[in-house]
């Protein structure tokens, strides 16, 4: 407000007025549902596919063995470098899948593999000795003990899944997007609509992370009551 020269930086008051004006244009509501479940569908497959591979390596050591370069490598690439490369096979719309589902995999699988490694010896020794089933034994002692890194993991995943998924739009830039009106902003150095959208995807993976917390825990409270 001091500066008072909207085109370098916006004004909050001016952000607000574009964010409420953003709210009566129908593309606005298309560009979110269009990134939602572009965004939620990559998100939500890599942390299932990431609980599904950390519990086999846990049983597994030739599992863990085969993953380990793959995981290492997805984590230390640069996303650009993975944006770029999917470009060259996949079409705009669906590289936000891909690539959020590529950043949620390695953190969800990373922080799932050290909770099952961390599961006591005694309540190893415990579950061989009463000889329960593999499926007893992932419901009554290893889900519990992982909880807190699944959430944790989950928590840290989804945010980057966002920040990935957003900036594979922008690159991309696919039709109908956040992403292409971010990239729209910034041809037009519309700065107001550039933070009023920023706000957007900041209340959205927000409330798309505690919606996937609460569903991990009333999802554990109901297995406490089994």
């Amino acid at each position: 407000m001091a500066l008072s020269q909207p085109l370098l930086l916006s004004s909050p008051m001016s952000v607000i007025r574009r964010l409420f004006a953003l709210l009566q244009e129908k593309t606005f509501y298309r560009a979110l549902l269009f990134s939602f479940s572009r965004i939620a569908l990559g998100a939500l497959g890599g942390l299932v596919l990431g609980l599904v591979l950390a519990f086999l390596a846990a049983r597994l050591r030739a599992a863990e063995f085969l993953l380990q370069p793959l995981m290492l490598t997805v984590r230390t690439v640069p996303v650009a470098s993975f944006i770029i490369l999917a470009l060259m096979f996949l079409s705009s719309r669906e590289l936000s899948v891909f690539i959020s589902f590529l950043m949620v995999l390695p953190i969800v699988y990373a922080n799932l593999l050290q909770g099952l490694k961390s599961v006591p010896r005694h309540m190893q020794e415990m579950a061989k000795m009463y000889q329960l089933s593999p499926l007893r034994r992932l419901l009554l002692v290893d889900l519990p003990h992982v909880k807190p890194h699944l959430l944790s993991g989950a928590a840290t995943a989804l945010g980057m899944a966002w920040k990935s998924g957003v900036a594979a739009e922008v690159i991309g830039i696919p039709t109908g997007s956040i992403g292409e009106n971010l990239y729209q902003s910034k041809v037009y150095l519309d700065t107001s609509s550039l933070l009023a959208w920023t706000v957007v995807i900041v209340l959205l993976s927000v409330l798309f992370e505690k919606a996937v917390l609460f569903a991990i825990k009333s999802g554990y409270r109901r297995l406490e009551r089994l």
